[in-house]
């Protein structure tokens, strides 16, 4: 499904490129496996998504009631070329009262070697377009490290703006980083060509 699509149709459907197709879908409990082996130590998830050792029992918790689908807390797993690739995911925000004013905030998450690929720009790209196409969110957003430039220009290449810099506002690493806030409105992502 690309960004565009406006069928309403599945986060897996294909870009057309063949061996290296990037497609969305409900995580499995081997997902969850792989996940945890991948991003077990600091050169899985990389130098800016590094938080130490955290258990993992609430994933498969939420797995096991929902399918890590239909929360304020989801999951699908990014595939490319038929292979597990990693995983992207969205949380509900507030900005003011939850009940009216709330956006889907999106992260992911690639395996060392799916990076640099242009994986990441797709997958997020699918993944707001299954939010607009499915939810009656109007905005969502990305906060990712000022120094993530490799994010910063997937972000980009799928459509987000760079709204601004939340300054000092992730502990990692033994340091407070400046992030930076993307967003993607639903009138931008409706009337891009």
């Amino acid at each position: 499904m690309d960004i565009h699509n406006r069928t309403g149709g599945n986060p897996g459907d294909g870009d057309g490129r063949g061996g290296d197709e990037v497609t969305l879908r409900p995580v499995t409990a081997e997902d969850l496996d792989r996940f945890d082996a991948e991003f077990a130590g600091p050169e899985g998830p990389g130098p800016y998504q590094w938080f130490g050792w955290t258990p993992t029992l609430r994933l498969r918790e939420l797995h096991a009631q929902r399918g890590l689908l239909g929360g304020d807390e989801n999951m699908l797993s990014v595939t490319a070329g038929g292979e597990l690739a990693g995983r992207v995911e969205w949380f509900r925000r507030a900005w003011g009262r939850a009940d009216t004013s709330w956006c889907w905030e999106i992260a992911i998450g690639l395996f060392p070697g799916a990076r640099g690929k242009g994986i990441g720009t797709e997958a997020q790209r699918r993944l707001a377009a299954y939010l607009f196409t499915h939810t009656r969110v109007e905005r969502i957003q990305v906060t990712t490290d000022a120094d993530n430039v490799p994010e910063q220009r997937a972000l980009e290449k799928a459509g987000f703006r760079l709204e601004g810099r939340l300054r000092r506002a992730q502990w990692r690493a033994g340091d407070w980083h400046d992030q930076l806030i993307f967003s993607l409105l639903r009138p931008e992502w409706s009337e891009a060509p």
